[in-house]
């Protein structure tokens, strides 16, 4: 492996990417690769993932497989890299004849150093064909979680890797990355694989510029908090995520109906109206993009400014995931979680339903519903938590954390300490009362008992005689719904699996009641209402991360961006994105030299772009005295 380096890792860094230094945890995986290792690099998303294999293709002869789930990601990476100067191409569906022809004598000649692929494509015979006459000198395995059951993104097809490498005259250094894994994961993407003795690094999942934040308006407020907060990030790139292609439809049309520039995304649309929404975002024709969880995975689009789920995902892993796709570049970010206690019910119900449709013998689906129904479980308790949330992201995955960020959104609130023993008492009293006749109900039904509700539904079935009819008449129905989801997180209260969830008297209801213990939870402190800040400013000057830019130069630096993209037909921050933006506005060079110690300019990019971006700067410079 040594004997094939044709330079070095710093080098190939700085002159195709434009970056002095690698990251935490870059350096490593890439000396590991450049020894011959296989790794296992679990990074979130933005910690430079893709670095780590694409510095050490250009290291080596040869070139480097890259197997990939997705198309949009390959044309993604393959732009990024074809605006860098680094030859690289991709064979998948999309491609047409003569691409995939020039892209295969890419691999023959020796003029590709990176192939995308999709899993799929290596189990044809005219792939494997190529593989065994000019086999890869490396194999990268991007979004590797989707090769384990256990996680939240589970693609059969990545389960046929191991037979495919394994079919390779040599068995080159194979390097599985990814952004979100539990331990449990992580070891079955090593024994799927088959890594040998792999350079394992678990990065920190820690996202310091980003931003975390639960809200819980009432169903009916929900879109009144949606559109506050794109009020507050108008003019910026962000992904807003439903549950179902109904909400999608519901916000997208909500969006429209407000002006804003929006596009849609779920499985039910046409796939041609799916890519001209994905490239609309993408080449920011639209701002804002709603979608289900269909679309994102792989999407490199670096200036996502705020990522906002107008319902709770299935899982912190899929939320994770999701959220991340924020900040990319490093800046500041914002992502925003709109929970209701409707989305509990609507979650169990595709949990379900996930599985129905799946084609799983009976144990395999009754465990799986079980390990999904877990991992809904602590989304919930996120959800609904009074705790720094950083620190429950963190410990969720694993990782040490303090109790206190100073910078999520619970962090940021005042709680304050409320008694509500009295209330709990009733609540666990009514579920009891009604298992003694024999019913159980649901979270809905059980608050409307509560507060005397005259519905029909409660009148007909006998609920308003029982003794715990109307006890709580008082309070509001969010005081009530909020104390029960308290119980039941602390387990105090159980609930059933299933379509219909209900609410269930158990064992430690029982000695609640019994011990008379103290139930005090934490309530955010009322607050005045304060208007929304579009800009943060500091002496004048637009802040743009930890420091002031100017903010009239960054504009006409996009400006100039968007205009070259669209010449070139790439997306902007393939160009330049918007964290060397900012660092041109810092340095304001006006020399190639200076130019090159920005940080993302590579040589290629000075070349292609630099005078154009030079001379917009030395006019600034001259019109404002500078």
């Amino acid at each position: 492996m040594a004997d094939a380096l044709i330079s070095q890792p710093r080098e190939v860094l700085k002159r195709y990417f434009g970056y002095d230094g690698f990251r935490p945890n870059q350096q490593q995986v890439v000396d590991a690769i450049l020894q011959g290792r296989d790794v296992l690099a679990v990074m979130p998303t933005g910690a430079g993932k893709s670095i780590c294999y694409q510095v050490p293709a250009m290291c080596l002869m040869g070139y480097t497989l890259v197997v990939s789930p997705l198309i949009s990601l390959m044309k993604d990476q393959v732009n990024a890299l074809d605006a860098a100067g680094v030859p690289a191409g991709c064979i998948n569906s999309s491609v047409s004849a003569a691409g995939r022809r020039e892209a295969v004598q890419g691999v023959m000649d020796g003029s590709v150093k990176l192939l995308y692929v999709s899993p799929e494509r290596l189990e044809t015979e005219e792939f494997r064909d190529l593989c065994a006459n000019f086999p890869p000198q490396m194999i990268a395995i991007d979004e590797a979680h989707c090769i384990s059951q256990w996680g939240h993104d589970f693609r059969p097809s990545y389960m046929r890797l191991r037979r495919f490498i394994e079919s390779l005259p040599q068995r080159p250094p194979v390097c599985a990355f990814t952004a979100t894994a539990t331990e449990r994961v992580r070891q079955d993407i090593l024994e799927q694989l088959a890594l040998r003795d792999p350079f394992t690094v678990v990065a920190s999942f820690d996202r310091p510029n980003l931003r975390f934040s639960v809200i819980r308006p009432r169903e009916r407020d929900k879109d009144k908090r949606l559109l506050e907060l794109l009020e507050k990030h108008s003019g910026e790139s962000g992904i807003i995520y439903c549950s179902t292609r109904k909400a999608v439809e519901a916000v997208y049309d909500l969006l429209c109906e407000k002006g804003i520039s929006a596009a849609r995304y779920h499985a039910a649309l046409p796939q041609a109206e799916r890519r001209a929404s994905q490239e609309d975002f993408i080449y920011d024709r639209a701002s804002v993009i709603v979608a289900t969880n269909a679309f994102g995975m792989g999407i490199d689009k670096s200036d996502v400014r705020f990522v906002i789920h107008y319902n709770m995902p299935l899982d912190l892993e899929e939320y994770y995931q999701e959220a991340g796709r924020a900040g990319r570049d490093g800046e500041p970010a914002e992502c925003v979680l709109l929970y209701t206690p409707k989305d509990v019910k609507t979650a169990e119900f595709m949990v379900i339903r996930s599985k129905d449709e799946a084609d799983l013998d009976a144990d395999t689906r009754y465990e799986q519903v079980q390990r999904a129904q877990d991992r809904l479980r602590q989304m919930t308790f996120y959800s609904t938590t009074s705790d720094c949330l950083r620190g429950f992201i963190l410990k969720y995955f694993g990782e040490t954390a303090p109790g206190y960020c100073g910078a999520c959104g619970n962090c940021e609130t005042e709680f304050e300490d409320r008694d509500v023993t009295e209330d709990a008492q009733k609540i666990i009293s009514c579920v009891y009362r009604l298992q003694q006749r024999g019913r159980q109900l649901g979270r809905a039904a059980i608050v409307d008992i509560l507060r005397g509700s005259k519905t029909e539904r409660i009148t007909q079935n006998g609920f308003d005689t029982l003794s715990t009819y109307g006890l709580l008449a008082d309070e509001s129905k969010t005081h009530v719904r909020f104390v029960m989801e308290e119980l039941i997180n602390r387990e105090i209260l159980g609930v059933t699996h299933g379509q219909y969830p209900q609410v269930v008297f158990t064992q430690s209801s029982g000695e609640f009641l019994r011990n008379g213990e103290p139930f005090v939870i934490k309530v955010p402190k009322e607050k005045p209402k304060q208007g929304l800040v579009k800009d943060k400013r500091k002496n004048g000057r637009w802040v743009y991360g930890d420091e002031p830019v100017d903010k009239d130069l960054f504009q006409k630096l996009r400006e100039a961006r968007a205009h070259r993209a669209a010449m070139l037909g790439y997306p902007a921050y393939v160009v330049f994105n918007d964290a060397t933006l900012a660092d041109m506005c810092r340095r304001m060079p006006v020399t190639r030299e200076e130019l090159l110690e920005v940080s993302g300019v590579g040589e290629a990019k000075a070349a292609r772009y630099g005078e154009e971006f030079m001379d917009i700067i030395r006019t600034h410079k001259e019109q404002h005295g500078l």
